[in-house]
């Protein structure tokens, strides 16, 4: 499984939570990988992702900015966390959520726009929307300029149960191909075997199943 924790602003509380998914990754490195993860407002956030790196996590996420959206602001303070990540080709997961619909608890002030913006700003990360990105891979369809930014950018499945009708499956493997959808719990929000039999609802194949179950966050983090 991988293993994140939530993204505090104040740094002692955020080390705090890093340091125990790194004791949780070295404890038992056979079953757990781990992000660093913080909020991006946060102060020493590159520093934290260089130590954490350094530390044997995996990437980083799932990142928040739960004020502003991701605006310019936050994209500036991103900006060397996400030249770290390119560098050591480590994936960075992004909290994202659709703009429209019910509000909940997490429910942030993102727009299709700021998450676009976002990829494009840092095109060559490998980028991990949660929450299916908040619906913008509907925008694969577009013939200029999206398919190519998207390239490197993978969705996971977080909270569609609590959000979205199972046929979304299907939709989104016609729209952006199988290859970049990962399966997100949200546990403990919602537990995994809804996931599972809502894969089956969508009558996935087998194949699907297992690429969105594993194979494919195996290719994305080298394994």
């Amino acid at each position: 499984a991988v293993i994140f924790g939530f993204p505090w602003r104040e740094a002692h509380i955020y080390k705090r939570h890093n340091d125990y998914i790194m004791e949780t990754v070295h404890k038992y490195p056979d079953r757990f990988i781990g992000l660093c993860c913080f909020e991006t407002s946060g102060e020493h956030i590159a520093a934290e992702t260089e130590r954490c790196l350094a530390g044997g996590l995996s990437g980083v996420g799932e990142l928040a900015s739960y004020q502003s959206g991701f605006d310019e602001l936050s994209l500036q303070r991103l900006a060397p966390v996400m030249e770290i990540c390119a560098q050591k080709k480590h994936p960075v997961m992004i909290h994202t959520n659709e703009p429209v619909g019910h509000q909940y608890p997490g429910k942030t002030s993102n727009t299709l726009a700021q998450i676009y913006h976002l990829i494009k700003r840092f095109a060559d990360n490998k980028i991990i929307l949660a929450h299916w990105g908040g619906g913008i891979f509907f925008f694969n369809l577009m013939k200029k300029d999206v398919k190519d930014t998207m390239r490197n950018v993978y969705f996971d499945t977080a909270a569609s149960p609590y959000l979205y009708d199972p046929e979304g499956y299907q939709i989104a493997i016609r729209l952006i191909g199988v290859e970049k959808i990962l399966f997100g719990s949200d546990y403990p929000l919602l537990s995994p075997a809804r996931y599972f039999d809502e894969m089956r609802d969508a009558d996935l194949t087998n194949a699907q199943i297992n690429r969105i179950c594993g194979e494919n966050a195996k290719e994305l983090l080298n394994l």
